[in-house]
């Protein structure tokens, strides 16, 4: 394989060239790849309508701003969200990222960014909650590896400047101590509750008191792909907006549990 390099740069600048440059093909391919998934699953879904010869009805919610990131509400009902993609998290990060906020991230190249919205004053379920949503929301399920660290930190503590200028889409700089969850399993929920669709972190669903009125898929790492497993969610959940499903699903292959 050849590299060829610009010697009016310096070699750490033709590093963080085609550092920049693989993030950015990563990024294509994977929106290449969940565009794939959605038009299979669309057309799964006409032929499944079709040969039951009649057509579902999809209850059209109003959404909210949040519910264009991956996102859930904490026990203590703080918000948390997540970008999908780079500029997403380039968005949290410039636009949502408050003073009383708290920023977290797995500790591994390709992860969701994840805000805690009032994250100072979050108790400690709170924050596990928030750090096993960053856990499911990387490139460690993708790998099918079964638990990674996530970090948290405050506003003043994650910025996009260095003493050479910004950095590019998706990094950030980070200071000071960072607050450790070591080995975060990864681990999701999805369910419908008075017709609200969601998926949630694990441990959160582990805080709902009363589950006996919530329809439930348990989400965890396994061998099926994407679209497959939205099916076979919105089958069991009796939800029929596919395309929500997939976009809060991780990226990688699922196993599910009722």
């Amino acid at each position: 394989m050849q590299i060829k390099l610009d010697f009016t740069r310096s070699s750490q600048e033709n590093g963080n060239h085609y550092y920049e440059e693989a993030k950015r093909l990563e990024g294509k391919i994977k929106r290449a790849e969940e565009a794939t998934s959605i038009l299979r699953a669309k057309i799964e879904e006409a032929k499944s309508k079709e040969s039951e010869g009649k057509t579902k009805i999809t209850k059209i919610q109003d959404k909210k701003w949040y519910e264009k990131f991956h996102w859930f509400f904490t026990s203590g009902n703080l918000l948390a969200i997540g970008g999908r993609d780079a500029q997403q998290n380039e968005l949290l990060n410039s636009r949502y990222f408050e003073d009383h906020d708290l920023f977290f991230h797995a500790n591994i190249f390709g992860a969701s960014v994840v805000i805690l919205k009032e994250g100072i004053n979050a108790s400690k379920e709170d924050k596990e909650e928030c750090a096993q949503f960053s856990a499911s929301y990387s490139s460690a399920w993708n790998k099918m590896q079964g638990e990674v660290d996530v970090y948290c930190m405050k506003r003043d503590q994650v910025s996009k400047s260095t003493n050479k200028g910004s950095l590019g889409t998706g990094s950030f700089l980070l200071k000071g101590e960072r607050e450790w969850y070591r080995n975060t399993g990864l681990k999701l929920v999805a369910l419908i509750e008075e017709e609200k669709f969601e998926v949630l972190p694990y441990l959160r669903f582990m805080h709902i008191d009363n589950q006996e009125h919530i329809k439930k898929v348990i989400i965890d790492i396994g061998k099926m792909q994407k679209s497959d497993a939205a099916k076979k969610i919105a089958l069991i959940l009796k939800y029929d907006d596919i395309n929500t499903i997939m976009q809060q699903l991780p990226a990688g292959t699922f196993s599910l549990t009722e």
